[in-house]
């Protein structure tokens, strides 16, 4: 897997330099050592695209959990999550206990905090603008990274899957507030930059029509 994109919020590119340019060497080391071919195993079930084997999220997530993790000795941190109660309503009882509920960064080393998100849009944006304020202010990083696909790799992935481009537009227009802290946006892509474009959703060309389905007549729609 390679570098594609760098993008630096709230100067991040300048704080995870200058704080921690070990630990920065370390995650582009980790980057080049994803094999993002062994990751291409989710056969796809949608109609448009069945039988394309996309990449499989959890696949990538396990790849870098293990070279973060087990090769460079990273570790995930989770936090207890003690949920409120006195903001319900006097009429409301307590249907059900939230005991248990937790957060969790990725990766942590030093006071640098890293997400891998290849999943839904929300979370991109809740780890830089909520998660990773969160861990600050509970002590463990000072600064984060975040990892994202670039477009041209979730164009080989299944549908839902956010990436760097948007990502980075809806930041950039939101601006930064005084709470977030500075986090350094690397998007990603297959290390050979080649991809075959699955069919569009939108292509009804590339639509399947069931071979049985009965032809129209010419004329008008009969009345029902």
């Amino acid at each position: 897997m390679r570098l594609a994109a760098t993008y630096s919020f709230n100067n991040g590119e300048r704080v995870v330099t200058e704080k921690y340019p070990h630990l920065l060497r370390e995650v582009r080391t980790v980057l080049a050592s994803i094999n993002e071919a062994t990751c291409k195993t989710k056969e796809s079930l949608e109609s448009t695209t069945a039988g394309a084997v996309f990449y499989s999220p959890v696949a990538l997530n396990r790849a870098f959990k293990q070279e973060f993790i087990e090769r460079c000795g990273w570790r995930p941190v989770r936090v207890p999550c003690d949920y409120p109660t006195t903001f319900y309503l006097d009429d409301y009882k307590i249907r059900r206990s939230n005991r248990g509920a937790f957060r969790e960064m990725d990766f942590v080393k030093e006071k640098l905090g890293v997400e891998v998100q290849f999943g839904k849009y929300a979370f991109m944006v809740y780890n830089v603008c909520a998660k990773m304020t969160i861990f600050k202010n509970l002590g463990h990083i000072d600064c984060g990274i975040e990892i994202v696909p670039v477009k041209a790799l979730v164009e080989e992935m299944s549908s839902g899957v956010s990436y760097f481009e948007q990502f980075v537009w809806d930041l950039e227009t939101r601006g930064v507030s005084n709470i977030d802290i500075p986090v350094l946006i690397l998007g990603v892509d297959a290390a050979d930059g080649t991809h075959r474009d699955p069919p569009s959703k939108h292509d009804r060309s590339a639509a399947i029509v069931p071979k049985d389905r009965p032809k129209r007549r010419p004329g008008p729609s009969p009345r029902r």
